[in-house]
């Protein structure tokens, strides 16, 4: 038996137990200060990861841009954005990633309508990318050949934080680069001006509809679409596009079959020409020529819409030379790469940023992360990474505003045409493998979808895939090598030589351009022994040398921009610890046997073993 007596001091009441004849006191807690009675859930609450101003947090790119393009004006405006970045349009990527798109087909009478609905933080993307020149920068021009620089790197403070709408500007750059190498006259004059624009009541975007049942990369071999010319020199397409991207845009270039007088039409890439198309609406509100069949259901990426589209006499003209439509689309991939790679690094960057937040604020096992040596050598090898990517992106930016402005030499062409695929490949898969280890920084955290983090590695996992497969860009690479003649290794040894000639008198950096000029020269063994042998040999090697290709050059970059003058101590040690790995696989593997005659015969009867074990 037992008797409560009121709570005394401390919160405590006094419990009289009988025992026997006789009582003993206890003391038990009172209700209300039990940690976990009720709704109480405990006192202590983990702290979320901040974002800060993006430019700000970002040592290299200041030290970059600083170097590379120091103009007031520039360094004010990335400042600002990086702010209105993490202040406002981080949320509104958010937005986009929780209120995807979704697809009205028929209206509540049964008319087809085919309207694909978009969250407002989506249109407001739009309007913010025209009003701060996120396309209109490379094409205005104001810095010289250092315009692309200037507007990749505000795309890359953008691209973490905009809810996938660096997608649609990636085609609409694209789209504006190859009206403007063909010619910018009747009937893409207003298209151009429109995709250029800062006005954000003109503003279009652009899509990009290659793909068919059959396609993916081989487009050649892919596209069944027809055009069916039309009186007035005009077109109507018809075909099934299986995967086109934004498809909210307002146009888009896509590639079709021209139909001769019999119905026929020519295959392979010789019949294919590039055609231009606006998306509308006829009086009676339907679109003209394009029923969507449905939106793609897709592991990330999932703020865009993405569909499956019928063309049913979509009415086009054609801007290319017939049966040139694949080369007038070159200009095309060179830039959607190049974005490609900007969005690997800049969510490479992100995720590092927010880890490092992240590792002031959690305290595990008595100490906050920022205390452990083995978490923080964790996130400096990511930044290693981060840098790396970052460098190479700005390379080929910097090479691309060369040749929009007619100052690149033979080599700059040469080295744009070989990086932009090395650059894109290895980028994509940087991108997935830091990301993923950024999410395991914030432990079960970071696999909690109202986190936001498992986004970054959804999104992630479409770098490696879109404009190209790791293997599809490896084999590019060849290609590349055999149509120039093999100028393209000339110009690459030429110049990473030059950069690490630039360093030579830096002592500090002695290890770093010993281990890169051994690799270069391993790699230009390699690079003569393949020449005497069959292009078998060639195609089993081709992912290694891109990743040696890259790796290379990458450190070469590193040790240059920890050359200069305004170079930081932490741009020494990014240089030194690059070097660190093996930079040339493609040679270590061919001294493995790894492109020998028979290894392919291996590798198949390893992947298609279905002998059974008794």
């Amino acid at each position: 038996m037992e008797t409560k007596v009121p709570t005394g001091r401390g919160g405590q009441r006094r419990v009289l137990r009988a025992s026997g004849q006789s009582q003993r006191e206890e003391t038990e807690p009172a209700f209300d200060s039990v940690p976990f009675s009720s709704a109480k859930i405990g006192c202590f609450f983990q702290e979320r990861p901040v974002l800060k101003n993006s430019f700000l947090e970002d040592a290299l790119l200041r030290g970059y841009v600083s170097r590379h393009l120091p103009q007031e004006a520039v360094i004010s405006d990335l400042c600002a954005f990086g702010g209105r970045v993490a202040d406002e349009i981080d949320v509104w990527g958010r937005d986009c990633e929780v209120s995807p798109p979704q697809l009205v087909q028929y209206d509540p009478w049964g008319r087809r309508v085919d309207h694909i609905h978009t969250s407002a933080a989506w249109k407001r993307m739009k309007d913010l990318s025209a009003q701060e020149g996120l396309v209109s920068i490379g094409y205005e021009r104001h810095y010289g050949e250092w315009s692309r620089v200037y507007q990749m790197s505000k795309l890359f403070l953008f691209s973490p934080s905009s809810g996938l709408y660096t997608c649609p500007l990636a085609m609409t750059d694209g789209a504006a680069k190859v009206i403007e190498s063909l010619g910018i006259s009747w009937p893409v004059e207003k298209a151009f001006n429109r995709l250029t624009t800062r006005k954000a009541e003109d503003f279009w975007t652009s899509g990009q509809w290659m793909t068919e049942r059959q396609g993916g990369s081989d487009v050649a071999n892919g596209t069944e679409t027809v055009a069916v010319p039309q009186m007035d020199g005009s077109y109507k397409l018809y075909g099934y596009k299986w995967f086109t991207s934004a498809t909210d845009a307002d146009m888009t270039l896509t590639l079709a079959r021209v139909q001769d007088a019999s119905g026929s039409t020519t295959s392979g890439s010789r019949g294919l020409s590039l055609f231009y198309a606006e998306v509308c609406r006829d009086e009676s509100g339907q679109l003209k020529g394009i029923e969507v069949q449905k939106l793609k259901d897709k592991l990330g990426t999932r703020q865009m819409p993405t569909a499956e589209l019928l063309l049913d006499g979509l009415p086009a003209y054609r801007i290319s030379v017939e049966g040139r439509g694949v080369a007038s689309i070159a200009n095309m991939l060179t830039i959607t790469r190049i974005h490609n790679s900007l969005s690997a690094a800049g969510a490479m960057r992100r995720v590092v940023q927010l880890a490092r937040d992240y590792a002031t604020r959690r305290r595990a096992f008595g100490k906050l992360l920022k205390d452990h040596p083995l978490h923080v050598q964790t996130l400096a090898r990511m930044e290693v990474e981060t840098r790396a990517a970052f460098l190479l992106v700005m390379e080929v930016c910097r090479l691309l505003g060369k040749e929009e402005t007619g100052i690149a030499t033979e080599l700059d062409t040469h080295l744009l045409r070989l990086l932009t695929p090395v650059v894109k490949l290895y980028t994509g898969k940087q991108a997935v493998a830091v990301v993923s280890e950024g999410l395991e920084s914030f432990g079960g955290q970071g696999y909690i979808e109202d986190t936001g983090l498992p986004g970054l590695l959804r999104d992630a996992q479409v770098l490696s895939i879109w404009e190209g497969t790791t293997n599809v860009l490896s084999l590019d690479v060849l290609r590349c090598v055999a149509r120039s003649a093999g100028m393209v290794f000339h110009a690459y040894f030429s110049h990473t030589k030059s950069l690490l000639a630039g360093a030579s008198g830096v002592c500090t950096l002695s290890p770093a351009v010993q281990a890169v000029h051994g690799a270069l020269s391993k790699l230009e063994l390699v690079a003569q022994d393949a020449i005497t042998k069959e292009s078998s040999y060639l195609d089993l090697a081709a992912r290694d040398l891109a990743y040696s290709l890259a790796r290379i050059y990458a450190g070469a970059l590193l040790i240059d921009h920890a050359s200069w003058k305004g170079a930081s101590p932490a741009d020494t040690y990014t240089a030194l610890r690059w070097c660190e790995q093996d930079l040339c696989p493609v040679a270590t593997n061919k001294e493995k046997g790894w492109y020998n005659p028979g290894t392919p015969l291996h590798d198949a009867a390893l992947v298609y073993d279905q002998q059974t074990h008794g």
